[in-house]
């Protein structure tokens, strides 16, 4: 017997990169037989060529089995077994692509259509980072941590903060800031182990925690705080040079300190001793010159900086033992250089501080212009202890993110805080308190075996530290700017290669501060950034581990949300003892950038926590409702907006476009939320991904118009099904709509829409089945835009009792610009002229208790009847009531030939009625007694509100129509209002 064959259904499949692909096709002599399904065919019945569509091959099991030299007998029954589950097969290239990796590979999992597919033999290649490229908690997180940690400030500003503040306040200090920072550091560690990282470091992490316009603000703070710490390491690195060599000094300071002695005999002499000093001027030219080097450096590309940074280490940790040695060892000169080596004495007299005024270069002199305290010092030393976040701005290098960082990043916070606990008792017990505010190189003065190792020492490491932060600060700018949340940064994207325009603009600003040339003027702005992003880390563990969401599953598990909480309010104590002025200056700009990326911003959906936190809240809120009905005083309008119920409206016009308009006039000062509701006729398996489309451009013009509101589409056999099906599910709780508001189908005759009148009807019935509210808005072509202004008067028509919800639309309408210069008149209906004045007073009174300001007209049914000033109106109404009449008397004739035909009863609308002509003859006249004296007195009105009468039980629905035509007959703009069971206004407080 031959063997089957399978021809593909389609000449040649297109894979989603373009690539035209042929169909694999086995012919006979291939080498794939179906010997598994021969042997299961009886051998009389002749095998037919099998037609599969290319769409239901298995090809990915095809496949593999052709390249791994397996019989066809094993493809086909694995098809036949897993053919029921489709094609997504769980594999590694599907993995992948759900971790976000990069892959590249000619191979789908499953060849559906719309996906990125494409065919080829062979197991699919998947394009893997090379692992020697990844950095370990080694060299990936702990080495650049350390690094920054134990930068310029331990070697040149350390041992002066000691001698100023004391071991006893100098151990608190250490302790004050490492605790910021070990807290911080926990909750680094949980949000990093939460997740996949990618570049931008803390940016990244508190964007996808607490939103776009909070991760744009505090990383762009964070940006500049990285930029100018360059600008601070680059002054420390020529600080350094310039003491080490004096000669290289352009323009040399000197400053006279005036001591007092006292020799042995009791006398006091003064001792005048001159200090020289590196210039301000020195400083800024030397400042400018390194940092455009580094720049250059930094432009030559991230791989050569990675492979020299390491290297940097060297030195300092050869420098950390011989300042170490050098203190244990002893002096190495006589007692009068101030260095007395390790001795209880000197740690006695150095245990309390010593605050005093310095100049700018921080040499004491009691009419310095600078007075230190503990606050100054927290501000000054607080950039000793950051650095922290440096391990995760490589997240992208490392091989695992949630295992390096938490590891690595607590390991430098801990050891470095342990080496500043001990440096300050060792240094407080190393020299007099002389010698350690006047020498500001004392580290290398007490080094072993000489300074010179400590100056090199200084120069690398802060010059390695700069290398970081003019390589860090740039691309955490590409990172916000690559984001596209902000359009102001599209220049600094790089989403391929080097940031060289960020790189640029990081050098500007270093620059800048270089010019600024003093390092104690800089240290507190860097403080206030860093802090910044610290604050905004620990928020955003607070609020993912208060909320505990299904997603937040980090695998850190030593945290908890009140210590981040305790860390954030570390952080803002912090600012504001560092300084009020400066803290403020940081949170304004702050809040400038949320508030500029919130308006001109693009909208970025990251799942961040306040999206979680108004969730919960919503819940919570939703549950505290309950199901009782809302009192009067708490009551706000939820319209249900149908957007296009009758007729069509130009392509790619998802809503008329003033349904918005009279939307926001439901709301006050904008307040509340609107549903925007359109019904498609059809199949909804068929017309799913058609809602789904239609659902986002109406939502697109619901902000385009700024209506506070969301776009539901319904997919259903008839509008009648879908609005009834609306009126019953839409909405949770009390936040379900309560008022429903439709355009009034004006066309229906024009455009000889004869469905459309039951449909009107039908909706009309299943909202007062509901218990809904109507609002039936007749003219919203006229009705005015936002800021065309409205003159005249607001007329009520207030026939029937509605709970109030006609007098609470009209007032709503005043608080709209456009209504604000219009008044109110109140139209009532009184049987008999007796009862007038009486029914005046109470509505009156009713008004004025409301808290409303409205004119009341009582017109009677005998002046309604005898009014002369209605006799014009009521012959300008007289041709369409007579039209009325005779299209009904029309439409009745044809159903009582149609019955008596069919032998049934009077059918209208599926149903039966029954028609009491006398009874229509009565509505018409309503109607047209109605309709006229609207005409007469509201012909001016900006717009008019009148109750909407409930459709006549056992009525055709075409009767109906006649009705309303006639009520609206010439009436250029009104609202057509029927209140539900329920009182929506109260006289109380």
């Amino acid at each position: 017997m031959g063997n089957g064959e399978i021809e593909s259904a389609d000449d040649e499949m297109s894979s989603s990169d373009g690539q035209n692909h042929r169909p694999m096709v086995s012919h006979e002599g291939s080498g794939v037989q179906m010997r598994s399904m021969e042997s299961r065919l009886s051998p009389e019945i002749p095998l037919k060529p099998i037609r599969v569509p290319s769409k239901s091959v298995n090809l990915p099991n095809t496949i593999e089995g052709l390249s791994h030299g397996h019989d066809g007998s094993n493809n086909v029954q694995r098809e036949s077994k897993l053919e029921l589950f489709g094609f997504d097969f769980v594999n590694r290239l599907g993995l992948k692509r759900m971790t976000g990796e990069h892959v590249q590979t000619p191979t789908p999992s499953c060849p559906r259509d719309g996906e990125d597919i494409s065919i080829a033999l062979g197991s699919p290649k998947v394009l893997l980072p090379v692992a020697s490229s990844k950095l370990g908690t080694m060299m990936g997180v702990f080495v650049p941590c350390f690094q920054n940690i134990l930068g310029i400030i331990y070697y040149i500003r350390f041992t002066w903060i000691v001698g100023m503040a004391g071991i006893g306040e100098g151990l608190l200090l250490v302790a004050f800031c490492g605790s910021c920072t070990f807290l911080t550091t926990i909750s680094l560690s949980a949000i990093a182990t939460n997740g996949a990282m990618k570049g931008g470091g803390p940016y990244y992490l508190i964007g996808r925690s607490l939103g776009p316009e909070v991760g744009v603000s505090i990383g762009l703070c964070f940006f500049l705080g990285n930029a100018i710490a360059g600008a601070m390491y680059v002054l420390g690195a020529v600080e350094t040079f310039l003491d080490a060599v004096p000669a290289a000094g352009l323009f040399r300071e000197t400053v006279t300190l005036i001591t007092n002695s006292t020799a042995a005999d009791g006398t006091i002499t003064e001792v005048m001793t001159t200090i020289s000093t590196p210039s301000l001027r020195d400083l800024q030219v030397y400042g400018v010159i390194v940092t455009i080097l580094l720049c250059f450096v930094v432009f030559g590309g991230v791989k050569m900086i990675n492979r020299v940074a390491p290297a940097f280490l060297i030195p300092v940790l050869f420098s950390l033992s011989c300042i170490f040695i050098g203190a244990l060892s002893g002096p190495r000169s006589d007692d009068s250089s101030g260095i007395t080596g390790l001795r209880l004495k000197t740690f006695k007299e150095n245990w309390s501080s010593d605050y005093q005024f310095t100049t700018n270069a921080g040499i004491p002199d009691p009419e310095g212009p600078i007075y230190w305290n503990f606050n100054a010092l927290v501000g000054l030393f607080f950039p000793a202890v950051t650095g922290i976040m440096a391990g995760s701005n490589r997240s992208a290098s490392l091989k695992d993110t949630q295992r390096s960082i938490p590891i690595g990043t607590l390991s430098a916070t801990v050891l470095t805080s342990f080496l500043y606990f001990i440096s300050v008792i060792l240094f407080g017990s190393l020299a007099t308190r002389e010698e350690l505010l006047t020498n500001r190189l004392l580290t290398a003065a007490v080094a072993w075996p000489f300074p010179a190792i400590i100056y090199a020492g200084i120069v690398l490491s802060t010059l390695g530290a700069a290398l970081q932060s003019l390589t860090g600060a740039p691309r955490l700018l590409a990172a916000i700017a690559n984001d596209d949340i902000l359009p102001v940064l599209k220049y600094f994207m790089a989403t391929e290669g080097e940031p060289h325009l960020a790189t640029l603009f990081t050098a500007c600003v270093c620059i800048s501060c270089v010019i600024i040339g003093n390092l104690d003027m800089i240290t507190p702005t860097i403080t206030m950034f860093f802090l910044l992003c610290y604050a905004g880390v620990n928020l955003s563990s607070f609020l993912l581990d208060l909320l505990d969401a299904p997603s937040w599953r980090p695998r850190w598990k030593f945290h908890h949300w009140s210590l981040s909480l305790l860390g954030a309010s570390l952080c803002i104590v912090i600012m504001f003892l560092i300084s009020w002025s400066f803290t403020v200056v940081s949170l304004a700009l702050a809040s400038l950038i949320y508030y500029y990326v919130s308006k001109k911003g693009k909208a970025g959906d990251w799942g961040d926590g306040f999206k979680s936190a108004y969730f919960q809240l919503a819940l919570r809120s939703l549950r505290s409702l309950g199901a009782n009905q809302v009192h009067p005083k708490n009551w706000y309008p939820i319209p249900l907006i149908f957007c296009r119920p009758w007729g069509k409206l130009p392509e790619n016009v998802p809503c008329h476009p003033k349904l918005a308009d009279f939307a926001n006039c439901m709301k006050k000062k904008g307040r509340g939320m609107s549903i925007f509701v359109s019904i498609i006729d059809g199949d909804y398996h068929e017309l799913a991904e058609d809602a789904k489309v239609m659902s986002r451009q109406l939502s697109t013009y619901i902000n385009y118009k700024r209506c506070e509101g969301v776009a539901e589409i319904i997919v259903a056999p008839t509008m009648s099904d879908g609005f009834r099906g609306i009126v019953q599910t839409m909405g949770l709780g009390n936040l379900k709509p309560n008022i429903i508001v439709m355009r009034y189908p004006e066309i229906w005759r024009r455009e000889n829409l004869f469905q459309i009148p039951s449909t009107f009807v039908s909706i009309i019935n299943d909202c007062i089945t509901a218990n809904k509210a109507v609002v039936i808005v007749k003219g919203l072509d006229e009705w005015p835009g936002e800021y065309q202004r409205q003159f005249g008067t607001i007329d009520l028509y207030w026939i029937v009792r509605d709970g109030g919800l006609m007098l609470l639309l009209s007032q709503l309408l005043l608080t709209k610009e456009s209504f604000e210069g219009c008044k109110i008149q109140v139209f009532c209906i009184a049987e008999e002229d007796t009862e007038a004045e009486v029914l005046m007073a109470d509505v009156k009174k009713f008004l004025y208790d409301l808290r409303m300001q409205a004119e009341v007209i009582v017109i009677t049914m005998k002046s309604w009847e005898l009014d002369a000033n209605n006799a014009g109106q009521q012959d300008e109404s007289m041709e369409a009531f007579t039209g009325a009449q005779r299209r009904i008397a029309k439409y009745l004739s044809e159903m009582k030939e149609t019955a008596k035909s069919e032998g049934k009863p009077l059918m209208a609308d599926g149903k039966p009625v029954i028609v009491n002509e006398q009874q229509v003859d009565k509505f018409l006249y309503t109607t047209l007694k109605l309709n006229s004296t609207i005409l007469g007195y509201s012909r001016m009105a900006a717009v008019v509100l009148v109750s909407l009468p409930p459709p006549p039980l056992n009525h055709p629905a075409y009767f109906y129509m006649e009705y309303m035509d006639l009520l609206v007959e010439n009436v250029p703009r009104m609202l057509i209002v029927r209140g539900y069971r329920r009182d929506v206004v109260t006289l109380f407080t």
